[in-house]
């Protein structure tokens, strides 16, 4: 179909940030062309029946505060086509092996309350963050920049509690097993060991986001997510391609623009002989993340959790303790798994009955482990949620795994198994792949990278592909 079209743009994967860099462009009257090397759309906004038909299954993503706390998706008629949130009780919760649990709310004084002596401390903290978030987030969510001089007292605030360690952090607040453990848990998203500085941002950035929008999930999957953006940049006039990978430059049509939502690594193999030195030296050098072993269940009836808390929440995290959490992170990065990893588990279709057949549901789940891993780890799962919700290996009825390098098999961008699209550390949170003034642009006329490899990074928001094509259309004078 392309072949004898002319393109203004040509963008590269159709994952959220390739589809929000396109509607981008579109919007301002260029005619765009989405090139995706699958046969359907999205990248890691994917639901597939994996085991059995009538159940399904979200191939990566599963859980999105980011979605609807993105300022870009927040600017799109999504709900016009098709797009609907469900918003669980509870947005998280973190048992501990004794039966206590802890929950994550959207109200603060509700979470707050569960810590005992931590309770004002955390209000403390996160009233401010929280009511400040207007202001923080065009920061956190986008290139390094300077901050206007309403914002800068805010976004202090936040930096100062953001730059620690995790764990540092947890111990110079708080007290409690329950306080330490659960902030532990949401600064274990970072896929860092949690003695690094910056980790913290990530636990705050999650527990905000839980207090202002919430962790919803998406009617159907989140594939629905992906239709939504692809049927509106298609109602813009937009054209998709799926099944057509590109592996070199001739696989891309001419066009003024060229938006890659792709990883450094791939750029290095299509255009690597077309970088300057200090360039592809930078890409040669940029630090991925460490991989993920995931599990995809079909089960009989709901999860018997000790704690009956856990059936109310989308997201449970089952790490126990901060001791135990901090441990099983920091063993990946030492090339091994814990005999207690770091669950995240999503119960998805407890809160939408379009995902299972009657009677039963379907359990996502996954821990960190080293990069390009192919070890099968699910019996540690497996006892992991058995250890929180004694009698759930009774209720299975069949499972899938994708190991760290299926998954990069199954997406590119995926390298080694980092779903993050390369270490959030503190050096490559605003440099992320490169060091220059504009992160996206690559030194090749009208070239940009728009993928999670440049800020601010991994999740579902489409702010890496605003940005980046803010930044071509800013360079174009379009």
């Amino acid at each position: 179909m392309a072949k004898n079209q002319q393109f203004d743009a040509v963008v590269v994967g159709s994952g959220p940030n390739g589809l929000a860099a396109a509607i981008t462009l579109q919007r301002k009257g260029l005619k765009v062309l989405i090139r995706e090397g699958h046969s359907t759309i999205g990248g890691g906004l994917r639901t597939e029946e994996l085991i059995s038909p009538g159940n399904f299954h979200d191939i990566c993503s599963a859980i999105h505060p980011l979605a609807v706390g993105s300022p870009f998706f927040a600017d799109l008629p999504l709900s016009e086509y098709g797009l609907e949130f469900i918003y669980p009780e509870a947005a998280l919760a973190h048992p501990f092996p004794d039966g206590r649990a802890v929950c994550l709310y959207k109200d603060i004084e509700k979470t707050a309350k569960q810590f005992g002596e931590d309770a004002d401390t955390y209000r403390q903290i996160m009233e401010p963050l929280v009511n400040n978030w207007s202001k923080i987030a065009p920061t956190v969510l986008g290139p390094l920049s300077i901050p206007s001089p309403s914002n800068l007292l805010a976004l202090v605030t936040f930096g100062w509690h953001a730059i620690w360690p995790a764990t540092t952090l947890s111990k110079h607040l708080f007290k409690t097993e329950e306080a330490r453990g659960f902030f532990t848990g949401l600064a274990a998203h970072s896929m860092l060991p949690l003695n690094q500085p910056f980790t913290a941002a990530i636990g705050l950035v999650l527990a905000i986001l839980a207090h202002t929008v919430g962790w919803p999930v998406p009617k159907g999957g989140s594939a629905a997510i992906a239709k939504a953006l692809s049927d509106y940049f298609k109602a813009l006039g937009g054209i998709i391609e799926t099944g057509h990978w590109v592996k070199c430059e001739d696989d891309i049509p001419e066009a003024k623009i060229v938006m890659l939502d792709i990883g450094p690594s791939q750029i290095l193999e299509i255009y690597g002989h077309k970088l300057p030195w200090y360039y592809k030296k930078q890409l040669e050098n940029y630090k991925y993340s460490q991989g993920v072993f995931k599990v995809d269940w079909l089960i009989e009836g709901e999860i018997p959790f000790k704690n009956q808390l856990c059936n109310t929440a989308g997201t449970v995290h089952l790490g126990g303790n901060m001791e135990t959490i901090d441990m099983a992170e920091k063993s990946v990065w030492e090339n091994k798994v814990s005999e207690e990893p770091y669950t995240l588990l999503a119960q998805q279709s407890v809160f939408d009955r379009s995902r299972a057949i009657e009677g039963h549901n379907t359990i996502w789940a996954y821990i960190h482990c080293p990069a390009y891993d192919t070890t099968d780890h699910y019996s540690l799962i497996e006892q992991q949620v058995e250890r929180y919700a004694p009698g759930f290996k009774e209720q299975i009825v069949d499972k899938r795994t994708m190991h760290a390098q299926a998954m990069q098999l199954y997406n590119p961008n995926y390298v080694g198994g980092d779903i993050n699209g390369g270490a959030q550390n503190w050096k490559q949170l605003f440099t992320r792949p490169v060091v220059q003034v504009s992160p996206y642009k690559i030194p090749i006329k009208g070239h940009y990278i728009c993928s999670s490899s440049t800020p601010p990074g991994g999740g579902v928001h489409g702010m890496c592909g605003y940005h980046a094509a803010a930044a071509a259309l800013k360079d174009g004078k379009f």
